[in-house]
């Protein structure tokens, strides 16, 4: 039952057995869904690469997850080019809430329009719902690779209505995202290199990967963690 009986002085009380507290830490974990390949993602193991800006923001996430949930905004974006490690801090700040004892859920961006979808054909085997409901309800959301799917009016339609429930009831929302944002400082035309068939790239925006009112949404109820340009880190190692 998760509970023990102590008699002392002729009373009798119940006291919460350590049992019970194991087997909690275990469901969060096993809810939380990391992938394997993240599941090594802390703030202990990050490289910083030399950059002072990511040490600072190694030091502002920790004070996030000291201070959580009593923070404002709830949430936190994480914006940058590929390889610069907002999954690997966003991972980390996921594992470090649920160790405190906080429900947290990874979620692909698009493994999760993909269930979506999917639980409205009975054939699928998705249970009615179950991955949207999920999505609203967790205490801690953390989409990566916000924006990595096809626009359609349906995918604008649900990432909205997802971050707009998270956003009124003040469940946060821990996303990464590649795509720049103009306000963010993020750079929207590129020149190329010689030689390429275009001489320049405009690139696409998250506001039209989502929406303008997911994005209003979400600027709302998160604060940005505008990652610097370090390289890709993935094809350093490679190197």
């Amino acid at each position: 039952m998760g509970w023990k009986i102590l008699e002392k002085d002729g009373l009798t009380a119940a006291q919460r057995c350590e049992c019970r507290v194991d087997s909690r830490a275990d469901s969060l974990w096993k809810r939380a869904r990391i992938p394997a390949n993240y599941l090594g993602d802390r703030f202990d193991n990050f490289s910083d690469r030399g950059s002072s800006e990511l040490r600072m923001m190694q030091l502002q996430l920790s004070r996030y997850c000291q201070e959580f949930p009593a923070v404002d905004p709830p949430g936190l974006l994480f914006i940058g080019e590929p390889g610069t490690g907002k999954t690997h801090l966003a991972v980390a700040v996921l594992q470090r809430l649920i160790e405190a004892g906080h429900e947290g859920i990874f979620v692909d961006y698009q493994n999760l329009l993909q269930r979506i979808r999917a639980s409205y054909d009975p054939s699928s085997g998705e249970s009615p719902r179950e991955a949207y409901e999920m999505a609203l309800e967790c205490d801690v959301l953390l989409l990566d690779d916000l924006g990595a799917h096809r626009v359609t009016d349906w995918v604008e339609d649900t990432v909205t209505s997802i971050i707009t429930y998270r956003c009124n009831e003040r469940k946060p929302i821990i996303a990464t995202t590649n795509l720049p944002d103009a306000e963010m400082g993020g750079t929207l035309i590129e020149r190329m290199p010689e030689g390429s068939p275009a001489r320049f790239d405009v690139k696409t925006t998250l506001a039209e990967k989502i929406g303008m009112r997911a994005r209003s949404r979400l600027f709302e109820m998160c604060k940005i963690i505008r990652m610097p340009k370090v390289g890709d880190f993935r094809v350093a190692m490679r190197r």
